[in-house]
This record gives C-alpha cells, structure tokens and sequence, in this order.
C-alpha cells in the first residue's frame, strides 16, 4: 500500500475515534504510532522508534521526549506529542526547542495527532526555528502535501533532499497564509498596492474605503472566472474522452467478433473503462490492455498474461469482478458496472505489485 493510501486509511478512522480518546497517551496509541508506521518506521523496534528519549539539557537531566527516530544509528527526527484536544501553540514548541538544541536531530515534529507541524534549523543553525517550515493536518490535505510527507519515509528519508526544499516550503507557505488573510479581508497597505497602480488621484480615505470594496469585487470575479475556466477545460477534456470511448466502443466488438468467435460486449467495455478511469492516477494508461477470452475478460498490465489487473466475467446473470490477491484471483459478485468502483484499492495494489517486482 503507498503512503496516500496509508494516511487516507488512518485520516479516515479519526474523525469516529476523536470523541474516545482523552488523554495525550491515549493519542499516541491511536493516531500518532500508526502515523510513525506509516512513514516506514518500526515502532516496535526501540533501535528505531525510541519512546521517552532522554535529552538532557546542560545541568538539567532527565529531560524527555516522546519519540524518536533513528536511521543508521544516528538521531534524525524528535517527536514531541500532546493530546489530540489540544491545540498546538507556541508554548509546546519551545518545549521542543529545548530538546532540539540537545540533540543532533535535523528534524522535529510537533503534534497531537490530527496535526502535524515540522521544524527545522533553517533560521540559524542547531537552533530550532520559532514557525514550522511544513504542516500537515490529517483532516485536511491535498495529494501535493502528501508527496512532501513522502520525503520523511523510512525508505525515502534524505538530510540534504529534505533540507534543500524546506525553507521554499517555509516562506511558501507563509505566503499562501498572507494571501488567504488579504483575500478575505484586504488591509489598507493591500488596497494601496493596488489603487496606486491605476487611480492618478490622491488615496484619501474615502478614495482607500472606495476601492477596498473594489479590490473585493475584483477578487471575487477573479476567482470565480478561474473557477469557470478550469470546469469548462474539464468538461471540454470529458467530452473528447467521451467520443473517443464511443468510437472505440463501436469498433472494437466488431474486432473482436471476427476472431475465434469470442464477442466483447459493451458491458465489459465499460468495464474496461471503469478500470482505466481507477487507474489513472496510477499508470500511464497506454499500459493498460483489455485482452478477451470466451470464459472471461482480461484486463492485463502491459498486454502481458503473467500481469493481470482484474478479470470481468460477464457471461453470466450473476457478474463477478476477478480481482487479483498475491497473483491469485478472488471472483466476487457485483450488481453493477459501477461497483467496481469499490474495489479500487485492491486494482491499484496489484498494480503497485507488479511494478515493485519489476524493480526489485
């Protein structure tokens, strides 16, 4: 399973569990080790994951963190946990600075299990910097913020990688954050920027007052044409993608009907079309092949009968959906085409399967 899958899994479960959990050791047990997991890390191995890790603090001994985590014997990132009710602030993470400045960690995270916020020496060096340069919050993340977390990963862990973009992720995101503040409520300097650009007068005011109501309109009517764009371009790329399935649709039972008696039908059609639009995300879709057969549809990686992705067999009333576990498949029965759908995870591990193989 890749890492998306992984967090969108845990993200899932926090929202049913969040009423439960109460204390801060609780929260480490349901959201925060899972996390560690995810991320590679073995948190059953304590030459790995070590929990209260002492990090003592010139004459003050004894002091602890909660987590963390080596990789080829040397400490590369502290983990300081507060309960999940808790809202991170700038007193949890001076807590943290003190542990950071005591150790030869990069990287530290501060969190209570629904947000993660990242910090890093970039300010001045071994000392931990007072803002986050990346935040992540389970409840509310998008794919890019994802490929970020990735960096962090047992296997993809990388000083000099992770370093070299995180001050760009640092001032990126303090800009989105000023941005997102102007838009919704322009300060006076905003406006400024703006009126003195186009109006010849003298910004009074009332000129400011005047054009503050402007600047939001101008926002607003930005955004929404933006917005316009991207659905027209989406239904434009819809609509090709639609006739281009029509024509294929006409043309290949056709072609299929004339060798060896074997008919595709337009159900296994759709069927075929349901797993390309799973997996398109995932593979260059030229890679992925629809080969039919008198017993079956196959649906195959590389038109190759050593890769099947899933298998349709529609001849029957009762349709089943042969999806593939450890190359071995598992027929199970479904109403509709679109149910499909709901096996999209286990066509997408297959696919990550066989690359995997490929690569070992």
């Amino acid at each position: 399973m890749d890492l998306i899958d992984k967090i969108k899994d845990l993200a899932a479960r926090i929202p049913k569990q969040l009423e439960h959990i109460q204390t801060e050791e609780a929260t480490k047990n349901a959201f925060i080790m899972p996390f560690i997991n995810a991320l590679g890390y073995d948190i059953f191995n304590p030459m790995e994951v070590i929990p209260e890790f002492t990090a003592d603090i010139g004459t003050k001994k004894g002091e602890k963190v909660d987590y963390a985590i080596k990789k080829d014997d040397d400490i590369i990132i502290l983990i300081e946990c507060k309960w999940c009710g808790a809202d991170l602030h700038h007193d949890h993470a001076s807590q943290l600075y003190r542990y950071f400045s005591a150790t030869e960690a990069r990287f530290a995270i501060l969190t209570n299990g629904v947000a993660y916020e990242f910090y890093s020496d970039i300010d001045e060096p071994n000392k931990m910097d007072s803002k986050p340069f990346f935040t992540f919050d389970m409840l509310s993340f998008q794919d890019h913020q994802v490929s970020e977390l990735k960096k962090f990963t047992k296997s993809a862990f990388s000083l000099e990688d992770i370093l070299t973009t995180a001050s760009t992720l640092k001032y990126t995101s303090a800009i989105k954050k000023i941005l997102e503040k102007e838009l919704a409520d322009p300060s006076e300097a905003f406006v400024r920027f703006f009126a003195s650009q186009i109006f010849d007068g003298r910004l009074t005011k009332t000129v400011i007052e005047q054009f503050t109501d402007i600047v939001k309109e101008a926002r607003k009517q930005f955004i929404n044409e933006r917005i316009n764009e991207r659905i027209k371009s989406a239904l434009s790329a819809n609509d090709a993608q639609e006739e281009e399935e029509k024509q294929l649709s006409q043309e290949e039972p056709l072609a299929q009907e004339e060798s060896n008696g074997i008919v595709t039908t337009e159900e296994e059609i759709e069927g075929y079309y349901v797993v390309k639009a799973i997996l398109r995300e995932s593979v260059d879709l030229s890679r992925v092949i629809m080969r039919d057969t008198k017993s079956y549809c196959g649906i195959l990686l590389d038109d190759n009968n050593r890769k099947p992705i899933c298998r349709l067999h529609f001849n029957r009333a009762q349709k089943y959906l042969g999806v593939m576990s450890e190359k071995q498949e598992e027929k199970i029965p479904i109403e509709l085409i679109d149910d499909i759908y709901k096996y999209s995870e286990q066509i997408k591990a297959t696919i990550l399967e066989y690359d995997q193989d490929a690569s070992a």
